[in-house]
């Protein structure tokens, strides 16, 4: 768990979510570098000459001051940071994809520098809009293992090398096992498994595999409850 001090300066930070809050106030969701997900209240965000009002922009690297010992802090200031980011088109539905992966994962006030440090590249990655979808596999699997989850791609449930040329079959929580054993796995061949692991996703069929395996463990870790940006970007 972060360190908890009333007041926390000038820090490292992206927007994921805002809503309404009150009349004149906004709930900002935020993913920062030290303290991990945060929540805070833009008192008079949404009045038309607030200071804050044009800063919560979300896929955009800024610098947030807050403080408050409860669970929802006071926003005091919010500024840019580093040259913004244009996020459009499918760049941009990925954007809210992940930002829902980490508001519905990401529990909150936990610091997880190397997340926050992959998610900056990530964003600049999807700036660029050059191979989103591999893009998307490298996050999603670092956000996984990051969290705790264990996703094993290099040897079978029985602590077995992979083999590149056999067929697994893919269980949540258990790795991969040359034999059906559940309805709850997905197939998937050893050379996906060995190419995931070695972050090499030149292969066409490594790349879809590997969207197949992990839409299949983030569905299962989501439980019942699907993502509201899921339906956006069924392709990528």
């Amino acid at each position: 768990m972060a360190k908890s001090t009333s007041l926390k300066e000038n820090q490292l930070v992206y927007v994921l979510h805002t809503y309404p809050f009150k009349e004149t106030s906004l709930i900002v969701e935020i993913f920062s570098k030290e303290f991990g997900r945060v929540s805070l209240v833009a008192k008079g965000a949404r009045r038309p000459k607030s200071a804050l009002r044009g800063m919560l922009q979300s896929f955009q690297a800024l610098e947030a001051s807050w403080s408050g010992i409860g669970e929802l802090k006071t926003l005091h200031a919010i500024d840019w940071c580093e040259k913004y980011l244009p996020m459009e088109g499918n760049s941009l539905i990925c954007g809210f994809y992940l930002n829902e992966l980490l508001l519905r994962l990401l529990p909150k006030e936990d610091s997880y520098e190397p997340l926050f440090d992959s998610y900056h590249t990530t964003m600049e990655n999807l700036s660029k809009r050059e191979n989103i979808g591999v893009t998307l596999r490298r996050f999603e699997l670092k956000l996984l293992l990051d969290l705790g989850y264990e996703v094993v791609l290099n040897e079978d449930a029985n602590a077995n090398e992979i083999k590149a040329d056999k067929t697994y079959y893919y269980e949540a929580e258990y790795g991969a096992r040359e034999k059906f054993r559940s309805e709850k796995s997905i197939k998937v061949v050893g050379q996906t498994l060995i190419d995931m692991a070695n972050d090499d996703f030149k292969s066409a069929t490594t790349e879809l595999q590997s969207k197949n395996l992990m839409r299949f463990l983030i569905n299962y870790y989501l439980g019942d409850k699907p993502l509201n940006s899921k339906q956006l970007f069924l392709n990528i």
